[in-house]
């Protein structure tokens, strides 16, 4: 669904100078106003134009921080504190910053799940998603740097075990290690490269997200029953005012859920140890990282054997690059999404299985997340394997099943049609009982 001709016309004499040089004003116009969208959008499409605010607000705090932060194993803790106690309204900045991350992951997560929900993933779409998860990457990668700028003792004992799991890769994995750390242990050459890679990556995220909503606008938004728009005037209403005024609704109720945790709770998702400085001769007793990354460490650590030849002693791959692929390949595996759900009905809302097992891989997800916040012993690590085998079959088995077994209910034959028996729907249940 394109916008079709642009209907911008300038204004002025300088209006229609810079048209004819620059088009800038005509693309925002195109983009941003008269662009047209489902007229049935829901509040959960409201979080990619979150995400969008998110992500400014995180690359103006930064640039702030960066001002004051000295990159160096000595001082780099200090620095912090000096930022929160003697910068002009270093506090808020920092605060900002270090709850916005938490925010921003809220916000994708929610965006995720919507789409996989509604189907965004499927053709002509695919495109769309693999640019969705390269964005997810590099916010995951963003994110660790991020968290070991404190130099606190999480900040430094979650880089080491992190860092220290790229040695399992064959061949080229001490290279990797060797080339994150910048020596042979977590040191001020490493703090310096995560500093720098840290205030690179949202640039390189700003740039990634252009190609998103380019390519958004190319093929069109989805819509809640997954039906493709047929007649543009009848079924799509312009972005502006109709969706920037949702969206611009859905983002005061979230800056106050952020506000709240800035002003009364700023450090509440973070860790206690964190407010340590980094001490390599004093190991914390439980090393957790940032919650956004709990589920994904729960599928690091739910690989606790060998796998190898049958009735021999010979070990293809051991437990801990056993681990490593796990959780590489828990991210990798939505790439495949797209050719991994073959039904040709797109929306949840119209496929009665799958909208039961998609609530049951929601809840997985949860329940890893709480798991890797629990220590790698006794019942938390079978909860993680049975947890992590179904996560995996969510996608390798039960996806590829449900396309071929699946009876999906009819499906409205228009986004006009859906909107109106809606609307029949409520004016039926407001008449009174005779």
């Amino acid at each position: 669904m394109s916008a079709g001709h642009s209907s911008y016309e300038p204004k002025s004499g300088v209006g229609k100078w810079l048209d004819e040089r620059l088009p800038l004003p005509r693309l925002m116009y195109d983009s941003f106003v008269a662009y047209p969208v489902p007229r049935n959008l829901n509040s959960w499409y409201t979080f990619g134009g979150i995400l969008a605010i998110m992500l400014v607000v995180q690359i103006l705090t930064g640039v702030v921080l960066a001002m004051h932060y000295i990159a160096s194993t000595a001082s780099a803790f200090e620095s912090v504190e000096k930022i929160m106690r003697d910068v002009n309204y270093g506090w808020l900045m920092r605060r900002l910053h270090a709850n916005g991350a938490s925010m921003f992951f809220v916000a994708v997560y929610i965006h995720m799940f919507r789409g996989m929900y509604y189907g965004s993933y499927k053709a002509p779409r695919e495109v769309l998603w693999m640019l969705g998860v390269i964005i997810f990457l590099l916010m995951m990668a963003t994110a660790f740097m991020g968290y070991v700028l404190p130099w606190g003792q999480m900040s430094f004992w979650g880089a080491t075990v992190i860092t220290g799991f790229f040695s399992a890769i064959p061949l080229i994995g001490e290279s990797i290690q060797l080339w994150l750390l910048g020596g042979f242990a977590v040191d001020n050459a490493t703090l310096n490269r995560f500093f720098s890679l840290h205030y690179l990556l949202p640039f390189m995220i700003a740039g990634v997200v252009i190609l998103h909503v380019w390519a958004l606008h190319v093929t069109g938004q989805t819509n809640p029953t997954g039906v493709e728009v047929k007649n543009m005037r009848k079924e799509t209403v312009p972005f502006t005012p109709y969706a920037t005024i949702k969206d611009a609704f859905a983002l005061v109720c979230f800056f106050l859920l952020y506000g709240w945790f800035v002003f009364y709770l700023p450090d509440y998702l973070g860790h206690a140890d964190n407010y340590i400085q980094a001490d390599p001769l004093k190991t914390p007793a439980h090393i957790v990282p940032e919650w956004y990354f709990l589920p994904f460490y729960a599928i690091l650590r739910a690989v606790t054997f060998d796998i190898g030849i049958p009735f021999t002693n010979i070990v293809l791959i051991d437990s801990k690059l056993g681990g490593v692929i796990a959780m590489f390949g828990s991210i990798a595996i939505l790439f495949f999404l797209p050719w991994l759900d073959r039904s040709s009905v797109r929306s949840g809302n119209y496929r009665p299985l799958f909208k039961q097992f998609f609530w049951i891989f929601a809840f997985t997800c949860v329940m890893l997340g709480w798991l890797g916040s629990r220590p790698a012993e006794g019942i938390y690590t079978t909860l993680s394997q049975i947890f992590t085998f179904y996560y995996f079959a969510h996608f390798l088995i039960i996806l590829p099943w449900l396309s071929y077994f699946e009876k999906p209910k009819p499906l409205p034959a228009s986004i006009a049609d859906a909107v109106l028996a809606k609307q029949d729907e409520g004016a039926t249940s407001l008449k009174p009982a005779e």
